[in-house]
C-alpha cells in the first residue's frame, strides 16, 4: 500500500474520518504508547520529574497522555485541525497548537526540557508544492527545536524513513542546526517491528556527562513489538537501511558534523584560493578591463594588507 505521504499532504490526509480512526483504534493506541515510552527512555527524562516537553506532531493526543501519566507538562503541535479536535475530545491535559513544523515555530528560548515526536518528521522530506524545499523546511524545524530547548536538553524523533536519502536529509539538517547525536534503530531485521529514532542533544548535558548516544540501544528480537502505526491501519512495510548489526539487535549510529577531504578537493577545483595575492588581484583587474569595465589604476597600495583597527 502507498505511504500516507504519497497520498496527500498531512493536513489533507488526516481529515476527520482518518483522525477518528486514530482516536478509536486500540492497536494504534498500543503502538503509539509503546513508541512514546521508548522515546522517553531515549530522552533520559525520569517519570514524575515534572519536565516541560514539546510533543511535535501530537496528533490525537496519544503520546500526550503518556507524558501526562509520567507526570510531565507538555505542549503539542500538529498540522491537522481534525487530529487536534480528537485530542480535545479526549480531554488531553497538554496545550495544543495548530502548526506547520516545516515553517518553524517560536517559543521562548530554553522553555522546554525535552522534545519528542512520534511518526511525524518524515513528512518534512516531501515536496507538496513547488515552493517547498525539504532541506530548508527540515533545517527551519530543527533550528526551532534547538532554540526551544534548555542547554543539555534532548530531542527524540521516531520516524519512518523511505530510504537512506531521507535519513541523510534529516540528520544533515539537524547537525547544521547545532544538534549532536545519532540514529538508534530498534529491531533492524524485522520488517514490521523496525523503528528509527533520531536522538539529538542540545549542547552540553545538564549533569556534565557525555552527549554520545552509545549504550542507549537495548538488544531485542522484535517478538514483543507490533508493526508500525500505519501498518496498524493497513498492511504495509517500511524499507530497510544499512543500519543493521547482523544479529537482529538494536543498533546505534553516531552522526558527526565533519568536512570530508573530497569536499575540500572539490572546493579547490572550483578555483577558490584562501589568500588573494598581488598577482591574483592584478590579473583580476586586467580581466575586468578587457570586459570594458571601469577599474582603478594599479598603485603601490594595490594588494597591500590593511592594518586592522585596534582598541
Amino acid at each position: 500500500m502507498s505511504r500516507p505521504e504519497h497520498i496527500a499532504p498531512a493536513e489533507v490526509f488526516y481529515d476527520a474520518p482518518e483522525a477518528a480512526k486514530y482516536g478509536a483504534n486500540s492497536r494504534m493506541i498500543r503502538i503509539q504508547t509503546a513508541m512514546t515510552e521508548r522515546a522517553l527512555e531515549l530522552a533520559k527524562i525520569q517519570p514524575d520529574s515534572g519536565k516541560a516537553v514539546l510533543d511535535i506532531g501530537c496528533g490525537s493526543g496519544i503520546s500526550g497522555e503518556v507524558l501526562s501519566d509520567h507526570g510531565h507538562y507538555w505542549v503539542g503541535l500538529d498540522i491537522s485541525p481534525s487530529m487536534l479536535l480528537v485530542a480535545l475530545e479526549r480531554d488531553c491535559e497538554g496545550d495544543l497548537m495548530l502548526s506547520d513544523i516545516g515553517q518553524g515555530f517560536k517559543f521562548r528560548p530554553g522553555v522546554f526540557d525535552a522534545a519528542i515526536s512520534i511518526s511525524a518528521v518524515q513528512w518534512l522530506c516531501r515536496r507538496n508544492k513547488t515552493s517547498d524545499q525539504p532541506f530548508k523546511r527540515a533545517y527551519r524545524f530543527f533550528q526551532s527545536v534547538f532554540n526551544s530547548l534548555v542547554q543539555g536538553g534532548r530531542a527524540v524523533f521516531q520516524f519512518y524513513p523511505e530510504g537512506p536519502d531521507q535519513i541523510e536529509l534529516l540528520t544533515s539538517a539537524a547537525m547544521k542546526a547545532g544538534f549532536t547525536g545519532g540514529l538508534v534503530v530498534d529491531f533492524p531485521h524485522s520488517a514490521k517491528a523496525k523503528k528509527y529514532f533520531l536522538v539529538l542533544n542540545c549542547g552540553a548535558t545538564v549533569d556534565g556527562g557525555s552527549n554520545d548516544v552509545s549504550g542507549l540501544a537495548k538488544t531485542g528480537n522484535g517478538e514483543d513489538m507490533e508493526e508500525s502505526d500505519e501498518d496498524a491501519m493497513e498492511d504495509g512495510s517500511e524499507e530497510g537501511s544499512d543500519a543493521e548489526d547482523g544479529e537482529g539487535n538494536r543498533k546505534t549510529i553516531k552522526v558527526e558534523k565533519r568536512v570530508t577531504e573530497e569536499k575540500k578537493k572539490r572546493k579547490n577545483q572550483r578555483g577558490k584560493v584562501s589568500v588573494k595575492t598581488i598577482g591574483w588581484i592584478k590579473h583580476k583587474k586586467q580581466q575586468m578591463r578587457a570586459q570594458g569595465r571601469e577599474v582603478k589604476k594599479d598603485s603601490k597600495f594595490t594588494g597591500r594588507k590593511r592594518a586592522k583597527p585596534r582598541f
